[in-house]
């Protein structure tokens, strides 16, 4: 590797450079959403079940300890819910809003080094013909074969390194926007769940309360 880049020229290494920010930020961007990822579902049904009793303490408690985007777009939704359903859904769109930058952080840098690479890849070629054509008119319009050869070379490795180091870029800047998309469907999808949840279930104590005195008005009746 380091004779390529030794004939390649100067421009082998910004390409190298970018290869390496490449990496480091696909494999910062995989944990973050290895991390940020939960089952919705199951996470939806255990606060339902808690909300169903309305006890707000638990089901905060329990959405607070959970990681990721979604779990925090609930948060904000059950903090205040005593709000009605307009409110609610304002909270859950300003939530999931705040958190759509942190999910689309460094993707930018991604599809920058995807388009980058193969123009300075480009770059290297124009220059090493350059250079070639320079040895020719040096020496009055004649070249062996092997000093164009040498330069033709040359100015191919640039080309070479910018696609390689674009391509994969841009497969993982592909990657990682999918997953950006799903990740604010689930938000999308808990923030009209949990504000469905906190307007329209009754509490059960009133529900047995209810039940209970009614029982007692007809046993009253038929004495």
């Amino acid at each position: 590797m380091i004779e390529y880049l030794q004939k390649g020229g100067l421009l082998m290494w910004p390409i190298l450079i970018c290869s390496i920010i490449s990496i480091a930020v696909f494999a910062e961007r995989l944990f973050y959403f290895h991390r940020a990822t939960i089952h919705v579902g199951e996470f939806l049904k255990g606060l339902a079940n808690l909300i169903k009793r309305r006890n707000f303490a638990e089901a905060l408690h329990e959405s607070a300890g959970t990681p990721g985007p979604v779990a925090r777009v609930v948060h904000a939704a059950i903090l205040r819910h005593d709000l009605p359903r307009s409110e609610l859904r304002e909270i859950v769109q300003e939530a999931g809003q705040l958190e759509v930058p942190k999910l689309e952080r460094f993707l930018g840098v991604l599809a920058t080094l995807a388009f980058l690479t193969p123009l300075l890849g480009l770059l290297g070629t124009v220059t090493g013909m350059i250079e070639t054509f320079g040895v020719i008119a040096s020496n009055g319009g004649y070249a062996t074969v092997t000093e164009l050869s040498a330069g033709i070379y040359k100015s191919l490795l640039t080309t070479a390194a910018g696609l390689v180091v674009a391509t994969p870029t841009f497969v993982a800047y592909s990657y990682l926007s999918s997953r950006v998309n799903t990740m604010m469907h689930d938000m999308e999808r808990a923030g009209i769940e949990i504000v469905h949840m906190l307007t329209e279930t009754e509490p059960e104590s009133g529900i047995i309360s209810f039940q209970a005195e009614t029982t007692q008005r007809d046993l009253r009746r038929e004495k």
